[in-house]
């Protein structure tokens, strides 16, 4: 392998694109200190602040992704689709990257298309039980796809996938010796069961309805309540800080503390917080936004929950609620079942594994680079 490496990395929109990108990032860095790294994003979203927060340098491109419904920014897209291939073959061009890698996002197609069109070596890393369209079609040309979850070469070449995992925090992988700090960080009492509820940085509106409507219910059950209502909903839902057993936060910084403290967990279903949540190991019951691409956080829940390893409530379906969390409480073997169950599912040492797939196409790109020299002789 040349002594420069460079690595171009496109990710963004979402926390569930950002972070494993930087934590792919990371780990090449750690592996590598001399490298040179530069993200792609698109302009005007989280990860032009994200990323630079971390520490990486990132260019924008002018990209977003096509509405659902007939609206007039459709007419602009096919402008910022041409703009934004035009602008990654410039970036391409000037960083001369060994590998690029995406993670998901708008900025995501255009780069790795560009990179696949100058036969620079590309891996896609799909978080996603069910991918979205974009990686569907890049997969026809990257060399390596590495996935999370069985039955993916439904929609991708077999012999390209590698499963891998989702990368994780680092302070996630052991939690069981932090429930005393837990406790004490959020105030929590020691005898009684908590419920962590977690609808994502910014919040999920159902989620904070459905706890708001039943709280006095929980606390009822013996339960205390620690609940992420996320940016958008705190100021809504601050007030039940006055209520004993019942603990509001807007955001969680120290998660691991917060999984430590947990007895059972309400979740969202992206790709991110299921894979954090098979190596914490609760029992969880998630409710996945069904405003989301091709409901694929459903199909993310639901390959879980099909090997009896996490219990589902649809939003269509929230009036089952009680019934469900009663239930499941009262169960402390259906507890240790799911826990359990969880566990078989976690890919703790995803990173690793996806920094093993770049270096080996990072060889390749130096291999590729040997021949052209002789080539040129």
């Amino acid at each position: 392998m040349n002594k420069q490496l460079n690595i171009l990395i496109s990710g963004g929109g979402t926390g569930g694109h950002i972070y494993p990108a930087l934590a792919i990032a990371n780990e090449l860095k750690k592996r590598h200190p001399d490298a040179k790294f530069l993200f792609v994003g698109a302009k005007d979203r989280m990860e032009m602040e994200k990323v630079p927060q971390a520490g990486y340098e990132i260019k924008g491109l002018w990209i977003t992704g096509i509405q659902r419904k007939l609206t007039l920014k459709n007419l602009l897209f096919p402008f910022k689709l041409i703009s934004s291939l035009w602008n990654a073959n410039k970036i391409i061009k000037k960083f001369k990257p060994n590998v690029v890698i995406g993670t998901g996002g708008f900025a995501s197609g255009p780069t790795l298309q560009m990179a696949n069109s100058k036969g620079i070596p590309t891996l896609v890393q799909e978080q996603n039980s069910y991918p979205g369209i974009t990686n569907r079609l890049l997969s026809k040309k990257v060399n390596t796809i590495c996935v999370a979850y069985d039955g993916l070469e439904r929609f991708f070449p077999k012999d390209k996938i590698v499963k891998t995992g989702n990368p994780v925090r680092q302070d996630l992988l052991e939690i069981t010796d932090k429930r005393n700090e837990g406790q004490e960080l959020y105030k929590l009492n020691t005898f009684q069961k908590t419920l962590l509820i977690l609808g994502g940085s910014l919040g999920a509106r159902a989620i904070n309805q459905l706890v708001e409507k039943n709280i006095q219910w929980l606390l009822d059950q013996n339960v205390q309540v620690l609940w992420q209502t996320g940016k958008l909903y705190y100021k809504e839902y601050k007030k039940y800080n006055d209520k004993d057993g019942v603990h509001v936060v807007e955001f969680i910084n120290k998660m691991d503390l917060a999984y430590a403290a947990a007895d059972v967990i309400i979740s969202r279903a992206g790709a991110g917080s299921i894979s954090e949540l098979c190596i914490v190991g609760k029992p969880t019951i998630f409710i996945p936004s069904p405003n989301v691409a091709e409901d694929h956080q459903t199909k993310n829940a639901m390959a879980v929950v099909e090997k009896d390893a996490a219990i589902l409530v649809k939003e269509s379906e929230l009036d089952s609620f009680q019934l469900v969390f009663e239930s499941l409480l009262r169960n402390e073997q259906k507890q240790v079942q799911l826990s359990e169950n969880i566990k078989q599912l976690a890919l703790s040492k995803a990173t690793e594994h996806i920094a093993d797939e770049v270096e080996k196409l990072a060889h390749l790109s130096s291999s590729q680079r040997e021949v052209t020299k002789k080539n040129e002789y």
